[in-house]
């Protein structure tokens, strides 16, 4: 975990200075010192040295005990949903934002997550701030289950401006090949699970911000009585993070194949695992998204078939099982505190032209 900078030079009079150029040297080094507590709360056995370091190390020995272990790796932002975060100046959850973004997308295949790093890019470092952000990435990487390993704080004066910032990160899992998820296992007469999603999660947020606060005129801080809330409380609700809650999934029942629902919609997400020749059909009786999606909706006149395209319509991951494992799996994942239920199935695909659609009407 580093701040961006370079040699420094003795004090030469009136020169310019990397100081006078906007960067903030001393205020980096004031933000790793404030972050180290958060990141040692992610260390895994695995992981060698500390902070301050070049790289990260992970002990690759711990993979001997795969007899083909297969490396999967991601990388992933947060979005516009950043602005947000910084309109009410609450920087502790976005971090785990980034962590599910990155680490469920590595699940899906069946992998354990194993470490991350993260990118965070500021027009002035404002130490505790900085350290803010890497609080909730770290947070969010204990609740998936890996190690922050390292990162990189960056300083850009007048690129980005002083409260402007945005992060990013990458990560990687391991998973045996005899283990691997995906569309090869996937059969005719699968049943289709959801997992509700915590909320808009971290996609769509251009539209929101377009819908919620330039045409409707809303105010972050104002309190929406169908949400039980304020607006801002709602739209910074943090991407619930499914990494760990998949894996027990996978060690305790048979599992084909999850989709991680993100930019794009819960079709064409699902559409992404399903193989030629098959087909998955979700019912959208079976459940209510919830209110803000409903609002998302009425406030910009967004068409259900636009909405559906763009935010996650209260679904945040789904796991595709055989119907022998349907009862097993919903247990498992109530006994985690997931509400999940199922949603479709897997038919062949007949005349229809994509791998996935929804059919009916949404619950009220």
């Amino acid at each position: 975990m580093s701040t961006e900078s370079s040699e420094r030079a003795p004090h030469a009079g009136t020169g310019a200075s990397y100081a006078s150029a906007g960067v903030d040297i001393e205020a980096g080094d004031r933000a790793v010192e404030l972050m180290k507590e958060w990141v040692k709360k992610t260390r895994r056995p695995e992981v060698l040295g500390g902070l301050g370091g070049f790289a990260g190390l992970f002990d690759a020995s711990a993979l001997k005990k795969y007899e083909r272990p297969l490396l999967a790796s991601a990388t992933d932002g947060v979005g516009t949903k950043v602005d947000i975060a910084r309109r009410l100046g609450v920087y502790d959850t976005i971090g785990h934002d980034l962590v599910a973004m990155v680490m469920d997308d590595i699940v899906v295949c069946g992998a354990e997550p194993l470490f991350m790093t993260d990118y965070i890019c500021v027009g002035k470092v404002h130490p505790e701030r900085v350290a803010a952000i890497v609080k909730g990435i770290a947070e969010g990487c204990v609740l998936a289950g890996c190690a922050l390993v390292g990162g990189e704080t960056a300083e850009h004066p007048g690129l980005l401006g002083p409260d402007d910032f945005d992060v990013a990160g990458a990560g990687t899992g391991v998973v045996e090949y005899e283990n691997l998820l995906g569309p090869d296992r996937i059969r005719e007469g699968d049943a289709v699970i959801a997992m509700a999603s915590s909320g808009l999660h971290s996609n769509g947020y251009s539209l929101v911000r377009h819908v919620l606060l330039e045409r409707a005129g809303m105010e972050l801080e104002q309190r929406i009585d169908e949400l039980g809330r304020t607006l801002g409380e709602e739209l910074l609700e943090p991407t619930k993070i499914y990494s760990l809650d998949c894996l027990s999934l996978t060690s305790t029942t048979e599992v084909h194949a999850y989709s991680h629902i993100t930019g794009g919609g819960l079709a064409a997400n699902l559409a992404r695992v399903i193989p030629d020749g098959l087909h998955a059909t979700v019912d959208r009786s079976t459940w209510a998204p919830g209110a803000i999606f409903d609002l998302v909706g009425r406030a910009g006149q967004v068409e259900r078939l636009e909405l559906e395209k763009t935010l996650n319509m209260g679904v945040g991951m789904m796991a595709i099982v055989p119907q022998e494992s349907v009862d097993v799996a919903l247990a498992t994942l109530a006994d985690r505190g997931v509400e999940s239920w199922v949603a479709g199935e897997i038919t062949d695909r007949g005349a229809h032209t994509t791998g996935a659609e929804l059919t009916g009407d949404y619950a009220k």
